[in-house]
């Protein structure tokens, strides 16, 4: 991580559910101010717990943080409400979308000026909105449920823009869209964050795409980090490579499975 000003600081969190089941075991990662930050890991991996850990969206699904420290900028955020931190800044696009199927897109890209008093504002960020997302104004009348799967993500991080964040949590935007419409959506997270300056701490599947745009990455595995490091470094690293970019070769030429003896206690160090 470099020495720009550090926005999150979540510290050896361990999160429970229900009170006996543990899924994070001692997460720690940092965000900086401007940066984009990718949490990277399988299905179950921890990273929709972090990101709700985060936004302090576990009491609905019977989680809480039950150890370790979550600041932004310096001062502890466990114990705010979700809508305290979209006062300061802090946003959820959620997995799935979430929009509200039954208004239009620019009634749910609205909901998000909710919190806004100012009119001018909320019109000048949805015009904004608007210059990232044409194909939203295009389809502002329509009602979302019945646009595509990319619109609906482009309409969840629109209304998400709309409460002028500073930070962006992004919990798998490339979910369920065509390979086409995932480099668009990167694209545009990279500038709103060069050109916007938000910041960015992104969950994802798609290691490939996530670490194209990062600067920095997290790798999780059964709640915890195991690996951590500049992108380029991790898009360069053979573990990385093997396990999550699809590159790791056999003597047949196919993909190493999980039971070569090699792969298996490389996995094993990580897990440690």
């Amino acid at each position: 991580m470099d020495t720009k000003t550090i926005v999150l600081n979540v510290n050896g969190i361990e999160v429970i559910y229900n009170h006996v089941i543990l899924v994070l075991k001692g997460v720690s990662l940092q965000v900086p101010e401007g940066g984009i930050v990718a949490l990277l890991g399988g299905n179950g991996a921890g990273k929709t717990t972090t990101l709700r850990a985060i936004s302090n969206l576990l009491a609905g699904e019977r989680g809480a943080v039950t150890k370790g420290s979550i600041a932004l900028r310096g001062e502890c955020i466990e114990n705010l409400s979700p809508a305290d931190l979209v006062q300061r800044g802090v946003v959820q696009v959620m997995e799935g979308r979430h929009c509200f199927a039954h208004l239009t897109i620019e009634e749910n890209l609205l909901t998000g000026g909710y919190t806004r008093k100012n009119k001018a504002e909320v019109a000048r960020n949805l015009e904004k909105v608007y210059s990232y997302f044409p194909c939203l104004k295009s389809r502002r009348t329509a009602q979302a449920a019945y646009t595509s799967g990319g619109e609906q993500q482009m309409c969840a991080i629109g209304r998400a823009l709309m409460t002028n964040p500073s930070l962006v949590l992004l919990d798998e935007p490339s979910m369920g869209l065509a390979p086409q419409i995932v480099e668009e959506l990167f694209g545009i997270v990279k500038d709103l964050n060069q050109k916007e300056g938000v910041t960015f701490l992104l969950a994802e599947q798609n290691t490939h795409m996530a670490l194209q745009c990062a600067d920095y990455g997290y790798i999780m595995e059964s709640g915890r980090v195991v690996m951590d490091g500049a992108a380029a470094d991790l898009r360069s690293n053979e573990d990385v490579k093997e396990f999550y970019l699809g590159m790791g070769c056999g003597d047949a030429g196919g993909r190493k499975s999980f039971k070569d003896g090699k792969s298996y206690k490389r996995r094993k160090r990580w897990l440690a």
